[in-house]
């Protein structure tokens, strides 16, 4: 029987019908090594390198197996790109009949109904009529509903959520275009199609039956993919746990007053009781204080202005509730916002002073399992409930699927081990592999280490490691990400390099994420600082980006509530939390970042990471053995000399298409 990976080698049709395509040994034992574990069943982790090509080694055996399979990627901007280039792609090579699908969270999905309530909702301002008409016209031609369709809008346009449903406010079979809806037409793809493409936030979505009356997809699936499983645990964090948000208090006030309208025109009071609640919300944002903070909910639960807040919002959403259960006999709609305001009101009561130690308002969580805390912006606040442990759970939604799940990432080993990975989402039984990168890190890439910079805490530290890059930034020419662990640091090293740089500088923040990267791509020279956001799943291939400097070690702010939870959970169990849980996170964010810099194999540049601990802490030897095998140096003359041989030697060379792009490209 012919094996998987010969469909991937030099006799197979992707060598033949792919302009470009190259054999990569290791990507052909990955291909194997996941036909196996299809074939047999358990559970593989698998590391595998950037550029690789891990995602043809798993759809080759995943679509040739018969079986059906779940993917799951990171984000859905991933979910396109797997479903709308490299399936088709495979398919087509493979010469297969296949029914894949493609299957995002409700908020993907054009609601017809709410698009009929919307104009009743308040404060549709011109523009937001506009993107309404946009949106109506566009609702008559499309198939899907998927929204990413409609560019005119933009994604984060606030008129989005008003046409979209949730769990919450999704009305069911008593819908009136329930046979025309959009996610149910899609769930029934999905249903029979042989490959899903899904993305982390619906697969655990989908685990804790939070899309209630959706929940047959994943026990009908053989295998789970699941791609870019690195980020699994902070995702599972998030959905084992519960929120409570003024985002949805205010939703819900809204959604009631347009039922209101409709089917209960009489009931004028259930506008007064709505109107009340919005402003008990706004209320108690301001009484959680500045915007910005994530703190833990003991540090402000006592305060009198928030208690009382507290206490006036759920009088408020009690007295809304009341009305509801009244009203809730007119229509499914008012029910529907019944069901909701009672279940918000017990999430919330359970943050007021008798109850915030006792509960975590989630089924999933033990009581003495959960952290509440809380997070503020410029106009909105979350209160959340979040797991401490997620492996058990995470381990006993598992047990009630499949039997087969791949995991895979470019980064799950830490110091060349999988037991923080594996422990994170309660692996225990497993088999475990690393497949190693195509490209030749000893002569495309070199590791900057400075010497004689202060230690991240000091005040001067930002200021002198921009002094340390600024020769290393002229001699990569500008093409460089500049990486930092905090905006504090950020908006300080603009500053100085504005003035001391004649490259175009470019800042997170400036323009959207997308936007930036696309100018950054086309600007010649440009620096672009960024945060955390653009440690992972950013993808600059070629000449534009040459170097990645990089602050500091990115360490977990001990601060964060979450963080101090589990901080404190370790210790009490006897373990050492720094070693087992920060120092491992860490090395995990680091290698991610590091992997920006080389993405194919004609890509050739420099990493500088400033932090002095490296070579001064004995776990620095634990970050660099978790590193690439790139040549070091602390010598700046080096970083000079790697660049004037690349640039010599750009010079004289026409360097070729990139090959690796034109086939697969890795979102590690």
């Amino acid at each position: 029987m012919q094996r998987a990976s010969e469909y991937l080698g030099q006799t197979g049709p992707f060598f033949e019908q792919i302009p470009g395509y190259q054999v990569r040994e290791n990507q052909l034992i990955l291909c194997d090594a996941i036909d196996d574990a299809l074939e047999a069943g358990g559970v593989l982790a698998a590391e595998a390198g950037t550029g690789i090509g891990k995602t043809f080694a798993y759809l080759v055996p995943a679509l040739l197996s018969g079986k059906k399979v779940i993917i799951s990627t990171g984000t859905r901007h991933l979910q396109d790109q797997l479903y709308h280039t490299d399936l088709p792609r495979v398919i087509e090579a493979l010469s297969i009949q296949s029914s894949p699908a493609l299957l995002k969270g409700r908020s993907n999905y054009l609601c017809l109904h709410r698009l009929n309530m919307a104009p009743h909702l308040g404060f549709i301002n011109r523009e937001s009529r506009a993107f309404l008409n946009e949106i109506d016209e566009w609702s008559k031609l499309t198939k899907s509903g998927d929204i990413s369709e409609l560019t005119v809008v933009p994604e984060d346009s606030y008129i989005w959520p008003m046409v979209t449903s949730t769990a919450d406010n999704c009305l069911g079979s008593d819908c009136d275009k329930w046979d025309s809806c959009f996610i149910v037409n899609a769930r029934k793809n999905a249903q029979a199609a042989d490959v899903v493409v899904i993305n982390h936030h619906l697969l655990l979505a989908d685990m804790t039956l939070k899309n209630e009356g959706f929940a047959e997809l994943l026990p009908e699936a053989d295998a789970f993919v699941i791609d870019e499983a690195h980020q699994l645990y902070d995702v599972a964090a998030r959905f084992f746990g519960n929120v409570v948000s003024s985002r949805q208090l205010i939703s819900l006030a809204r959604d009631a007053i347009a039922e209101q309208v409709n089917d209960a025109s009489d009931m004028a009071e259930l506008r007064d009781y709505a109107e009340e609640v919005e402003k008990a919300a706004r209320d108690f944002r301001i009484a959680l204080g500045d915007s910005g903070l994530r703190e833990t909910w003991l540090k402000v639960m006592n305060k009198p202005s928030v208690k009382q807040s507290l206490d006036s919002l759920v009088s408020t959403l009690n007295d809304l509730n009341t009305v509801l259960q009244v009203a809730s006999e007119r229509s499914r709609g008012l029910e529907q916002c019944f069901e909701r305001a009672q279940s918000t009101l017990i999430r919330l009561k359970r943050f007021q002073q008798d109850n915030a130690q006792q509960s975590s308002f989630s089924d999933d969580v033990p009581e003495d399992q959960a952290v509440l805390w809380y997070e503020t912006y410029t106009k909105s606040f979350m209160l959340h409930a979040t797991p401490i442990d997620v492996a058990s759970i995470f381990q006993k939604h598992t047990d009630n699927f499949s039997k087969t799940w791949l995991f895979t990432s470019a980064t799950l080993q830490v110091n060349k081990q999988f037991d923080h990975f594996a422990h994170n989402i309660g692996l225990e039984n497993y088999k475990n592999g690393v497949w190693d990168s195509p490209f030749d890190y000893q002569k495309q890439s070199l590791l900057f280490l400075p010497d004689n910079l202060p230690q991240p805490s000091e005040p001067s530290y930002t200021k002198e490691l921009m002094q340390a890059a600024l020769p290393v930034l002229r001699a990569s020419q500008g093409r460089a990400f500049v990486l930092f662990t905090s905006y504090y640091a950020m908006h300080k090293a603009y500053d100085y390099l504005k003035q001391m740089l004649p490259y175009e500088l470019l800042m997170q923040g400036d323009l959207p994420k997308h936007q930036l990267l696309e100018k950054f791509r086309q600007t010649e020279n440009a620096v672009l600082l960024g945060t955390s956001s653009f440690w992972e799943g950013v993808d600059v291939r070629g000449e534009s980006l040459s170097c990645v400097i990089i602050d500091k070690l990115p360490f977990a702010s001990p601060g964060d509530p979450v963080m101090q939870a589990r901080i404190d959970a370790i210790k009490r169990n006897g373990g050492q939390p720094f070693m087992e849980f920060q120092v491992p996170q860490a090395v995990i964010a680091l290698k991610q970042g590091v992997g920006r810099l080389i993405r194919d194999v004609n890509d050739s540049g420099v990493v500088m990471i400033g932090d002095p601990r490296l070579k001064q802490k004995a776990y620095g030897r634990i970050f660099l053995n978790s590193l690439p095998e790139m040549p070091v140096t602390s010598d700046v003359k080096d970083v000079e000399n790697f660049f004037s041989a690349l640039q010599g030697a750009e010079a004289n060379t026409v360097v070729a298409a990139e090959p690796d792009a034109a086939y697969d490209s890795e979102p590690a």
